[in-house]
């Protein structure tokens, strides 16, 4: 059967990436373009084979098993199967477990079958040398594709390079179709306009409390802001039996604790914003204390606010359908990207501007229940915890920024269109 499949060891192939290109193995440093890497990975294949593709296996680890936005995205794509193992935590450092073994079971089991005369193999790792004789045994080409190394040198078992029929290294012009290295200094700050303290608030340092731990969980929000960042991070979601006592933070992680001021006058206009009509009282106070995030309601929210309506409570069946076509297949899952979904959704299905503009009014605060609606929703696509993790500030802050953004330019687009 002259047909070619590609197994494709995602850790290898995306760790060897970002350390070609990011000078280090981590995958948080890249950015991928899944489509367009499926597509070149077919289109190399099939020219190099002379075999028209079968399909493609990737091979991933995921916590829990349990697929993250990018294997959900993967899996719906034409001629594309994913295959999860295990990514267990271990001394600080994760670990893939399982992928090796699902590989090899792949490997000999498309050989003994004759279900294609030529395999692709994007890996490096050693243990699949018995898969990869075998499969030579069973009369199946075997081709072994390796990505360039940052240092020049083989990041392959040469074990593996010996005894595979065929040797391709995929080199940084060929890698960088689908693949680029994230620029951190503005991985979280929003286009400039119109509303660029925004930028400022995601850029600005933790505030010295939340480094060190010294605030008490309880502490009265009567002072003002340490930061800008004060004013986005004290909106507050539902909360829940386990927000009764704080955690302690992990050695190293900005505690999740501390007290949170809630923005008078003064600071807003020092964000360039003008000040929300209704202001908590001096005595809010916000506590995260679970590593879900939920944070303790303030007892001052204004019935208006209080009663906008949530998501859920806009959404038709039709469109929850549709929502979850686009959460798998368009949506990223960047936190900046998932907020502002959010809100397109929120703000085009609200039946009332008058609506709109009362939620314009809170910011920097998001009413709590659609705050923990957003945070929820953000939840699916990985980026608040888990259960090795902290919940990381940054996400937190992208998140809320651009469900503002998207907020901020349909309060603008309504205002353009209503007549005087």
């Amino acid at each position: 059967m002259d047909r070619c499949v590609v197994l494709v060891d995602a850790g290898y192939l995306l760790g060897a990436a970002a350390s070609l290109l990011a000078g280090e193995p981590a995958r948080s440093r890249i950015t991928v373009d899944h489509t367009e890497l499926i597509q070149t990975l077919r289109e190399r294949a099939e020219a190099d084979t002379g075999c028209s593709l079968l399909r493609i296996y990737w091979f991933d680890g995921a916590p829990d098993r349990v697929p993250q936005p990018e294997h959900r995205r993967l899996r719906v794509m034409p001629r594309v199967t994913v295959r999860l193992g295990a990514l267990t935590r271990s001394e600080g450092r994760w670990a893939q477990k399982g992928v090796d073994a699902a590989m090899h079971a792949e490997l000999t089991e498309l050989a003994r079958n004759r279900a294609c005369s030529d395999i692709v193999l994007v890996t490096g790792d050693g243990d699949l040398l018995p898969g990869l004789v075998s499969a030579k045994e069973h009369g199946v080409a075997v081709h072994l594709w390796a990505v360039q190394a940052a240092d020049g040198d083989y990041n392959q078992s040469e074990d593996l390079v010996a005894e595979a029929d065929e040797r391709r290294v995929l080199d940084r012009a060929w890698i960088t179709r689908a693949v680029h290295a994230k620029d951190l200094t503005g991985a979280y700050a929003p286009q400039p306009a119109p509303r660029p303290e925004i930028a400022a608030i995601l850029a600005a340092p933790l505030p010295e409390s939340a480094k060190n731990g010294s605030a008490p969980p309880d502490a009265p929000a009567a002072a003002a802001p340490a930061t800008a960042e004060d004013a986005v991070e004290h909106a507050p979601e539902p909360a829940t039996p386990e927000a009764e006592a704080p955690e302690s933070p992990s050695a190293g992680q900005p505690a999740r604790g501390e007290g949170t001021g809630v923005p008078t006058p003064k600071d807003l206009a020092g964000l360039g914003r003008p000040a929300p009509a209704a202001q908590a009282p001096a005595s809010a106070t916000l506590r995260w204390s679970s590593d879900k995030g939920w944070a303790e309601r303030s007892p001052g929210e204004a019935p208006e606010s209080a009663s906008l309506p949530m998501l859920a409570q806009l959404t038709t069946a039709e469109q929850r359908w549709a929502d979850r076509e686009e959460d798998i297949t368009a949506v990223s899952g960047d936190p900046f990207e998932v907020g502002q979904v959010f809100a397109r959704r929120w703000t085009e299905r609200l039946g009332s501007p008058t609506q709109l503009r009362l939620l314009s009014a809170e910011y920097p605060r998001i009413p709590h229940r659609i705050d923990g609606e957003l945070l929820r929703y953000a939840a699916r696509f990985g980026l608040l915890a888990h259960k090795d993790d902290q919940i990381d500030e940054h996400d937190r802050y992208a998140i809320r920024a651009g469900f503002w953004r998207e907020v901020d330019n349909s309060t603008a687009t309504e205002r353009t269109t209503s007549p005087e």
